[in-house]
């Protein structure tokens, strides 16, 4: 299954954040939608990304003046992104060796979604649970 795959059951929706705007408009994009990530965008190209951990970090370190810094200050840059063309299992090997619980999707430079390891460790679960059921399929059967 690839990444499109994914993204066709769970949707393209994705909420993103222009660099330029605030950590507290971050802050509150991420506490309306419960999420945990947000692409950083310039026009429609993936800047970074920031995350509930760059946030804290930065808190931790600066203090709550960072709510009025701007996003880029403190995304991390460049964001690791996915095609759609990529594989779940090559995604979600990305993702755990790299420490990172998030990915935009990109085509050419347009963001066009965002897959979480949440969204990927479901797949494989859906997947296993199919492969499960078949098996008890195939043995009643015979």
């Amino acid at each position: 299954m690839t990444i499109a795959a994914i993204l066709g059951g769970k949707g393209d929706k994705v909420h993103s954040i222009g660099a330029d705007r605030t950590v507290r408009d971050a802050v509150s994009i991420l506490a309306e939608n419960r999420i945990g990530a947000l692409p950083v965008v310039k026009g429609e190209s993936v800047a970074g990304i920031i995350s509930e951990r760059d946030i804290i970090y930065c808190l931790r370190t600066d203090g709550a003046d960072i709510l009025d810094w701007p996003v880029e200050r403190v995304m991390t840059a460049p964001a690791i992104t996915v095609s759609t063309e990529v594989g779940a299992l090559a995604a979600l090997s990305q993702m755990t060796k790299r420490r990172i619980r998030h990915l935009p999707v990109v085509g050419g430079d347009r963001l066009i979604g965002i897959v979480s390891i949440g969204d990927l460790v479901k797949y494989r679960i859906d997947r296993f649970e199919r492969e499960a059921e078949a098996m008890r399929v195939y043995i009643q059967s015979v």
